[in-house]
């Protein structure tokens, strides 16, 4: 009987002090965020733009060596890199949508509609199943974020509902179908890097994230049995669902999100202004406002894409690869040690699907090697790099959400159940060679 050949993957050595210098700007941020979090007694107080100056500033420090023109020329290249500018161009739209959105009454109006058809003490709950079915037919969690939280925003000031906890719940719902759509880029790259069919990962991944979303749903029926509506004035008026309607379907039908967006601010102007809800000049305003209040977003993601570029050329992923493989011999190591690489990746990325295609190859090899199927490896790379996108500050999703909401991004962090829930439950299935596919 032949013996299957095994893949051996060789990655270029990096030393353990270059290792952890090369990963140190990221260690620099967390200091000083607690640091500053501490000194202030307020961990909601410190601004994150100011945390990635700093270490932007100490990464660009780091490449010693070079001239100081070529350090910044290299931060400036990942700045400007052509996926962050495509998020930058999502941010300007959803921030101009929003803007125009809520000056034209088609928040109030979504709003006063959800209130009507929703019993107070279901909100919670009710805003997370709508954002995990969203989410599932549109594939995107930005997609689902954009759409679903200005309305959150509106629920939680005419209820007295935290609002970092209501759009926690819609942050959590959109990482549930960001995990599980066929339509994911997620699960797209996923799959193809483990070479599975993308239902017999879908499988693998429902029985680990319907206990954890069935725990959330629990958790928002407790929190919102005492809540109740206010007596409130809305504007009812139909015609001013309009936008937001038509972003809901052009996302479920698939239309890409920047021509969504881009339809749905149209239609802000056309039917505000023609309901005379709202003049051209103050349409024109709203969405300048909106542009302007996506500013510190912006710079936080460009100087992201910098530092994080930095940390890449400097070696600190592939470190991260070299030592958490380097002494996996059983296949429950294995699957943790996939589990650690694609997070420590994530976090190093700040993008998902970036992680995910950075380790896939390396993934794959492993689970070759040590039993674990391809379908449980592409679990595992989606399911994980889900958890760590959903509570990285510096992510797009929270980003785009404290944008909207108008909140920090890490006031949001202690609310998101969801993929905390998910990343306990995905880690005791590991443990018990769960689930059985």
């Amino acid at each position: 009987m032949m013996m299957k050949q095994q893949t051996h993957v060789t990655l270029p050595s990096v030393s353990n002090k270059r290792g952890f210098v090369s990963l140190s700007p990221l260690l620099l941020m967390v200091i000083l965020f607690f640091a500053l979090s501490l000194w202030l007694g307020d961990f909601y107080q410190v601004p994150l733009v100011v945390l990635f100056l700093a270490a932007s500033v100490y990464s660009i420090c780091l490449l010693r060596g070079e001239k100081l023109q070529d350090r910044i020329a290299l931060f400036s290249k990942n700045a400007g890199d052509s996926s962050l500018l495509l998020m930058i161009w999502i941010f300007v739209l959803a921030g101009s949508f929003a803007s125009a959105a809520k000056e034209m009454g088609a928040v109030d109006a979504t709003v006063g509609l959800t209130l009507s058809l929703i019993p107070g003490n279901m909100l919670l709950a009710g805003m997370f199943m709508a954002s995990c079915l969203v989410s599932l037919s549109v594939g995107t969690s930005v997609g689902t974020i954009v759409a679903l939280v200005p309305v959150a925003t509106g629920l939680a000031q005419h209820t007295g509902i935290s609002l970092p906890l209501m759009v926690a719940s819609i942050v959590g719902g959109a990482l549930f179908g960001d995990n599980l759509s066929f339509i994911s880029d997620t699960t797209v790259v996923a799959t193809r890097t483990q070479g599975c069919r993308m239902k017999d990962k879908f499988r693998a991944n429902f029985l680990i994230a319907l206990p954890a979303a069935v725990m959330v749903i629990v958790i928002y029926v407790w929190l919102g049995s005492d809540v109740s509506h206010r007596p409130v004035d809305l504007d009812y008026e139909w015609q001013k669902v309009i936008p937001y309607l038509f972003v809901l379907l052009a996302a479920v039908w698939g239309m890409n999100v920047i021509l969504v967006l881009t339809l749905g601010l149209a239609l802000t102007g056309i039917v505000g202004i023609g309901c005379g809800a709202i003049t051209l000049h103050k349409w024109l305003q709203s969405i300048a406002s909106g542009i302007g209040g996506m500013s510190e977003l912006i710079i936080i993601s460009m100087m992201a894409g910098g530092l994080l570029g930095i940390v890449r050329h400097l070696g600190g992923i592939q470190w991260v690869l070299q030592s958490l493989t380097r002494h996996v011999r059983t296949s429950r190591g294995a699957e943790y040690a996939m589990a650690m690489l694609v997070s420590v990746t994530n976090l190093c990325t700040a993008n998902n699907t970036i992680a995910i295609l950075s380790v896939g190859d390396l993934v794959r090899n492993i689970a070759q090697q040590l039993g674990v199927s391809p379908k449980k490896a592409a679990s595992i790379l989606d399911t994980f790099s889900c958890c760590i996108q959903g509570v990285i500050p510096y992510g797009m999703q929270l980003l785009m959400a404290g944008g909207l909401a108008s909140v920090p991004p890490a006031s949001i962090v202690p609310y998101l159940y969801y993929p905390f829930l998910l990343f306990f439950v995905a880690i005791v299935a590991i443990w018990f060679r769960l689930p059985k596919v």
